[in-house]
């Protein structure tokens, strides 16, 4: 799997568009908080920092999900002078399996209202 390439120790790598693969997609969105944080920045208008997001879960732990999403291709990640930025590649995720996103992030909102959350 080739990454964009680290410009310096601050940039992060993520998976070319074309690297992106269904199965790393899917493992990524399982996890109720990485699901959470994909439903976050799908309704966010632009990129949020890891800061915005209350997740009941540790820093490091917060951490682990974001580079989950990350390294699957699901979100992009830069910085910001000290702040870690977070959007949602959706051009991207569109373009290589369209409707997937929309049907999960339908799927997940209902399943919310069901279960009262």
């Amino acid at each position: 799997m080739s990454t964009a390439p680290a410009t310096s120790s601050r940039d992060l790598p993520h998976p070319a568009g074309a690297d992106i693969r269904l199965e790393a997609v899917l493992h990524a969105l399982s996890d109720p908080m990485r699901l959470q944080i994909v439903r976050e920045l799908a309704a966010a208008e632009d990129e949020l920092t890891c800061s915005q997001f209350a997740l009941p879960v540790t820093k490091s732990t917060t951490t682990h999900h974001f580079r989950v999403l990350r390294e699957a291709g699901v979100i992009r990640q830069c910085y910001r002078g000290t702040a870690k930025m977070n959007g949602l590649r959706r051009d991207d995720l569109d373009d290589l399996f369209p409707g997937l996103l929309d049907a999960l992030l339908a799927a997940a909102d209902r399943q919310a209202a069901r279960l009262g959350g």
